[in-house]
């Protein structure tokens, strides 16, 4: 039940081209859409003991800093495409997880992460490099910049955890995170009523509120190592949304730098 939840969210996540592309709202305007959607449960699911942990209060506000950034670069750099540049970088983040985990957390450093740091950043270069063609280098700036915030997220998720529900965290970071959006970009992130604005809320439902709950639920019944693993389904129903919906060919060298990112990411996800 664990593995099933938590790949259904990842590949329900890597679904939010169609909702986002179509519906051509700014990326900022898009993520604070999203992230309002996904605080709406908020009345339902709070209770105040926990506040009582100020360690886990403490990890929800930079748990809401954190996914600020990492859904608005993660959202522009998807804007920008193509869509598996975006989504490939983005992954980086359970790399750096695992690289800044021993230095935060004193765990041991492996040397399959040694290896597999350095193989995934010549995986990313085969990736954003198209022979003739301009280097897709702002996509894959835009999706690293989202994957170093999203690292941070796992790191406060963790700590959040330990006194608020599931269902909590994500609707009370959700809304800290809407906060940090519209602190930063003021008026300019609150996106006009319209098609493109309806698109991106009733996608965020399916995206954003029912995927994480999906995928914390997951997390729950499953190693970490495993849930890892499990969500490098986003990026391959990605690349194939970009491929299917959008006509974004994927030459043979960059298939391959593809395969090296996931390879890499999947090999220090499962090891024990």
């Amino acid at each position: 039940m664990g593995a099933g939840l938590t790949a259904l969210a990842a590949v329900i996540w890597g679904l939010w081209s169609l909702v986002l592309r179509p519906a051509g709202l700014p990326p900022m305007q898009a993520a604070f859409l999203a992230l309002l959607v996904m605080a709406s449960p908020l009345p339902f699911v709070v209770r105040r003991a926990p506040f009582e942990d100020r360690g886990a209060v403490a990890a929800l506000l930079l748990l809401g800093v954190a996914d600020a950034g990492s859904v608005g670069f993660y959202f522009a750099a998807i804007a920008r495409g193509p869509v598996a540049v975006a989504v490939l970088t983005h992954y980086l983040a359970p790399l750096i997880v695992t690289l800044v985990a021993p230095l935060l957390l004193s765990e041991k450093r492996s040397r399959r992460v040694m290896v597999a740091a350095p193989a995934s950043l010549l995986g990313l270069a085969l990736l954003v490099w198209r022979p003739g063609e301009a280097v897709a280098l702002v996509t894959a700036g835009l999706g690293a910049a989202s994957a170093f915030f999203y690292a941070a997220f796992v790191f406060a998720a963790g700590r959040a955890g330990r006194s608020f529900t599931p269902q909590a965290v994500t609707a009370l970071h959700a809304l800290v995170s809407a906060g940090v959006v519209l602190l930063l970009f003021g008026g300019d992130a609150i996106p006009a009523a319209g098609p493109g604005a309806l698109r991106v809320a009733v996608g965020s439902l399916l995206c954003g509120l029912l995927a994480t709950s999906l995928f914390f639920k997951g997390v729950t019944l499953v190693p970490s190592a495993v849930a890892g693993a499990l969500t490098y389904l986003e990026p391959l129903t990605a690349a194939l949304v970009g491929w299917a919906a959008f006509g974004e060919g994927l030459s043979a060298l960059q298939l391959v730098g593809g395969a090296v990112v996931l390879a890499s990411g999947v090999a220090v996800a499962v090891e024990k």
